[in-house]
């Protein structure tokens, strides 16, 4: 699906849009679509999902993409296809088959111990054909030369993992995954690397992301439905800016520290020390940013402008006091 190429009036949009990604567009192509349909001037993503994957995507607008890396270190499950006996040249339904090798008989005893060996910590060597970069460069600009370069190994945990016989959509003998995984976990190598355990190889037919952080599939709408929408109900589906901080210690200052946190200063108070703070303010309650404590201090990380503040709470520009200046 193409971006039109209709030109839109763009305006200030804050929020975390979750989106389930279509088959075949790149994390980059979904959210300029999205974009387009908000009319929002910036947009961010927590992390790339592959062209053939579909499922959970955050997309992040306005103040969100202040804190779209710290979703980076989210677990993600995922819902995959590994197409057994077969092997592709990228470990995945877009590459050419390299091996075919015969199916061995799989049974409940076969596939528990399968589990049991990936399950916990493992240790991954990256493929060529991922975004993962060496001298400046993606691996898959490696790939698509024909250059194959050294990659060190590194681990990852999996911690949760089920896996079933079924059929792929071809009819062929297929392991039905089902996974929770930490950051940097490559599903297709986690593939490849299963059929290589049972002796017959494999590749990833089709993957599907079910899960990241806290959000789910289930609060997902998809660009097609999106488009269907008009603008108010588009804007409706946006899920605030600390929305991203679920897993942040919440503080509140009063007026007079709220201006002054906003200014980059530290506040003391009775805070125990913590590394992941979200900072509101108390009139009104609104986000002012992310911080730490450390011995009483709450020290300032990413913080909003009081325009952005403003915006996501729909206040007058012209009506400055209603939100926490920097003192004078």
């Amino acid at each position: 699906m193409a971006a039109p190429r209709t030109r839109v009036q763009r305006r200030p949009v804050h929020g975390v849009l979750l989106l389930d990604k279509p088959l075949g567009l790149s994390s980059n192509q979904a959210l300029q679509r999205a974009r387009w349909l908000l009319r929002a001037e910036k947009a961010g993503h927590t992390g790339t999902l592959d062209p053939l994957a579909t499922g959970v995507l955050p997309l992040c607008f306005g103040a969100a993409t202040k804190f779209s890396g710290l979703h980076l270190d989210a677990h993600k499950s995922y819902h995959a296809t590994l197409t057994l006996g077969l092997t592709t040249s990228t470990g995945d339904a877009e590459g050419e088959c390299i091996a075919q090798r015969p199916v061995p008989p799989i049974g409940p005893a076969e596939l528990q111990a399968l589990r049991q060996q990936f399950l916990g910590r493992i240790t991954q060597l990256p493929p060529m054909h991922s975004a993962l970069k060496k001298d400046g460069k993606a691996l898959y600009e490696y790939a698509r030369a024909g250059v194959e370069v050294e990659r060190a190994p590194r681990e990852v945990d999996i911690l949760a993992l089920a896996l079933a016989l079924t059929r792929d959509a071809s009819g062929r003998v297929a392991l039905d995954i089902r996974v929770t995984c930490s950051k940097g976990t490559y599903i297709r190598t986690l593939g490849e690397d299963l059929g290589a355990a049972l002796g017959c190889g494999g590749h990833l037919s089709a993957l599907r992301r079910v899960a990241t952080g806290p959000f789910g599939i289930d609060r997902c709408i998809t660009l097609d439905a999106l488009e269907a929408l008009d603008e108010p109900q588009r804007l409706a589906r946006l899920l605030p800016p600390e929305a991203l901080l679920a897993d942040h210690e919440a503080v509140t200052l009063a007026p007079d520290d709220a201006g002054r946190f906003l200014s980059g200063q530290r506040r003391r108070g009775p805070w125990p020390d913590s590394a992941r703070v979200a900072v509101f303010g108390s009139e009104p309650r609104a986000l002012l940013g992310t911080a730490h404590v450390k011995a009483g201090e709450l020290i300032p990380g990413r913080l909003l402008s009081p325009l952005e503040i403003g915006q996501i709470l729909q206040i007058p520009l012209s009506n400055a006091a209603a939100v926490p200046q920097q003192p004078s």
